[in-house]
């Protein structure tokens, strides 16, 4: 099928992509909405607009607009007004989501697919936390934390690469604070700088840490595509 995107260029959306075109679809475009602050239920908010450069490494055009609202029925309304965009410029059949566990959000999806008579494609669904992970970084994809939201994840963790030698340590956390490993409950956000369907990585060359003691942020403030030659 020709698809959809929702994109927010962490590991969930990028994966979702990867796992459908390994299914046989094409990826059309990419819908992404910056929301009008970090408290929105529905959409990501850290480095969104570094999208523009993954977009870029994959060579599918993007649909990105901005959001004025933090209520969850408007950013809806939004997501629906840009599938329609996408169904006249792309001739979509379908949207694909990163969604692993939260049936919020999928609902929302279900309903904007729904109206337009579109298919929803959710490959990541109910998979299993730890397993996910590994197969994250076995399919080479390099993930850093962007944001963390939760006990057991300080200030160290931002701006780190997920790794194979840091996962356990990652999983010990995740069971003794009693949060998600695969951080679906929004206790970390990430960002994709590399992965399979990337025909170049994206290089920080700017960065800040914010933190206040419990929670924090790891901002790219400037960024751009590495050189393969």
């Amino acid at each position: 099928m020709r698809l959809a995107a929702f994109f927010s260029g962490g590991k969930d959306s990028c994966y979702a992509i990867y796992k459908a075109m390994k299914l046989g679809h094409t990826i059309e475009t990419l819908i992404t909405i910056v929301p009008s602050s970090d408290e929105s239920h529905l959409l990501h908010h850290q480095n969104i607009l570094l999208t523009k450069l993954q977009s870029k490494s994959m060579k599918i055009p993007q649909i990105i607009d901005y959001s004025s609202s933090t209520k969850t029925d408007d950013e809806v309304l939004l997501f629906k007004k840009l599938m329609k965009n996408a169904i006249n410029d792309f001739k979509i059949d379908g949207i694909v989501h990163g969604g692993i566990m939260s049936q919020f959000q999928k609902s929302q999806f279900e309903i904007v697919c729904n109206d337009l008579h579109l298919n929803l494609i959710s490959p990541l669904w109910h998979q299993d936390a730890s397993k996910y992970m590994t197969s994250l970084l076995d399919d080479d994809f390099k993930i850093i934390i962007c944001s963390t939201t939760t006990d057991g994840l300080d200030d160290g963790w931002l701006g780190k690469e997920i790794t194979f030698d840091n996962l356990k340590s990652l999983e010990n956390l995740s069971k003794k604070f009693q949060f998600n490993l695969n951080f679906e409950g929004g206790e970390a956000e990430t960002f994709v700088i590399n992965c399979p369907i990337f025909e170049k990585q994206v290089k920080i060359i700017k960065s800040e840490k914010i933190w206040d003691g419990y929670r924090g942020r790891f901002e790219i403030v400037d960024a751009e595509l590495e050189n393969n030659a």
